[in-house]
């Protein structure tokens, strides 16, 4: 059976019902949209790292943004091995992301970066400051996630230079990455929109 149908309880194995729209928009509170979008309530999370030794930020909030990539490279830093070049014979693909080692030892704030996301045709890039971001098929938002976290006041009628730039990078990491258009998948594989 289907989750979230009205009626339906959670229950046997056969059952994915989960706790509903309105109490996931409720458990990611201020941030728009939940798991599965690409808004600050789908992707945003507070990260706790303690490796025996990095004490320097121990009890600080670091607000440098990262990302997900970011754990093998800091786990490998920290464990003090390298990401093999070569595996089986087969050329290893680079890993995309930093560790995250020198803002936990306080050494440095991290490098600013861009970072890209795409998840069920929701798509969004971050450079510095700001964020555009699209709901699957929908038109492209933009936000200043300095000023406005939450996200808001949209800022793309009022920058649409801005939306243009941020929208290309995001089409050439999405084409180097291979990410697909999920309408077509939708389409094809008669996936159900909720």
């Amino acid at each position: 059976r289907l989750g979230n149908i009205s009626g339906l309880t959670p229950g046997p194995e056969d059952t994915f019902m989960s706790y509903g729209r309105g109490w996931a928009n409720v458990s990611d509170s201020p941030f728009r949209q939940f798991k599965k979008w690409v808004h600050e309530g789908g992707i945003a999370t507070p990260l706790i790292i303690n490796f025996p030794g990095y004490a320097a930020t121990r009890g600080q909030i670091v607000p440098d943004p990262c990302h997900f990539i970011d754990l093998v490279p800091t786990i490998l830093e920290f464990a003090a091995v390298r990401h093999p070049e070569m595996f089986h014979g087969r050329a290893m693909t680079p890993l995309a992301g930093r560790s995250l080692l020198p803002a936990v030892n306080g050494r440095t704030a991290l490098e600013p970066r861009p970072y890209f996301w795409e998840h069920s045709g929701n798509r969004a890039v971050r450079v510095g400051d700001f964020k555009l971001v699209a709901d699957n098929e929908g038109p492209w938002e933009l936000y200043n996630l300095a000023e406005d976290r939450t996200e808001l006041h949209d800022l793309a009628a009022s920058h649409p230079q801005e939306v243009a730039a941020l929208a290309k990078r995001y089409e050439a990491w999405a084409q180097t990455v291979g990410v697909l258009n999920y309408s077509d998948l939708e389409r094809r594989f008669k996936i159900p929109r909720e």
